[in-house]
């Protein structure tokens, strides 16, 4: 049976461009927020969904940190996405017909550089699929639209010029999320992730985060949030090298726990490479 993949974004979205990547015979849904993707799952009118957590550039994405522990999800997989901009024409129009591009503002902001070489206009669009369906509907051979390849497909736009974007190391990682539970085995190659709250008592995030260094586990990202809207109440969401059940983790985990009044693990899946 074919798998139903929700994500966040019009077609051609750099979302639905990661989740072609991880589920290529799928059918895509698409959502025009987080928590829609999201609800597809829990309602089960879709099977995954393929989430953006963080970016090279720009780091995490905020929204996804306070969705993700209350969703009921759990993470059973990443994947990472190098975002190519490219410059997307109405058929026939040239590089040397554009006068004016459309895209989202962070995806204007990272093609600064070509947009003042080339002395074009900028168009604010809210996303880079929709400026890419909005430029083809128009037809205008002045105006070009920033976009993902698979946009330009999508609705029919010329390629014009390919990886505009000034810096080359522009990377999204994403979550895959599932109202299943379904822990990765043991192995060398697989990340854990999860939230913790620690207790107001002094020294309380350092003596938690001790436990991972004094049992050699690699803690590859640790970020803060406030919750509830207190400045005092901050939960904290990471992720690990390792298993559960590696000996290491398990000593670490039980330390953390000490030192915590909320703790919980959102997935264990295979550690994808950055691409």
């Amino acid at each position: 049976m074919t798998k139903k993949i929700a994500f966040q974004g019009e077609p051609g979205a750099f979302s639905h461009a990661a989740a072609l990547g991880v589920f290529p015979d799928a059918t895509f849904l698409p959502h025009v927020t987080f928590e829609e993707a999201m609800a597809a799952v829990q309602n089960g009118v879709a099977d995954r969904a393929v989430l953006p957590v963080e970016n090279s550039l720009y780091g995490r994405i905020t929204d996804i940190h306070h969705l993700l522990p209350e969703s009921g999800l759990f993470i059973v997989g990443e994947t990472y996405l190098r975002i190519e901009m490219n410059l997307l024409g109405v058929p026939g129009a040239t590089l040397a017909d554009i006068k004016a591009v459309q895209s989202q503002p962070p995806a204007l902001g990272q093609c600064r550089k070509f947009i003042a070489d080339h002395g074009l206009r900028t168009i604010n669009g809210a996303d880079t699929a929709g400026s890419a369906r909005e430029v083809a509907a128009r037809g205008d051979q002045s105006v070009a639209a920033i976009a993902s390849r698979l946009a330009g497909e999508i609705y029919g736009l010329d390629l014009l010029k390919t990886n505009i974007e000034d810096a080359q190391h522009n990377t999204t990682r994403f979550l895959v999320m599932s109202r299943d539970k379904q822990e990765a085995p043991a192995g060398d190659r697989v990340k854990t992730t999860f939230v913790f709250r620690v207790r107001n008592v002094p020294a309380a995030l350092y003596k938690a985060m001790g436990g991972f260094a004094t049992n050699g586990v690699n803690m590859t990202k640790l970020e803060s949030y406030m919750v509830g809207g207190a400045f005092t109440a901050t939960q904290f969401y990471a992720d690990i090298e390792g298993h559960p059940s590696d000996v290491g983790v398990q000593h670490a985990f039980d330390e953390l726990r000490f030192f915590t009044d909320r703790f919980d693990i959102l997935g264990v899946y295979p550690a994808a490479e950055p691409r």
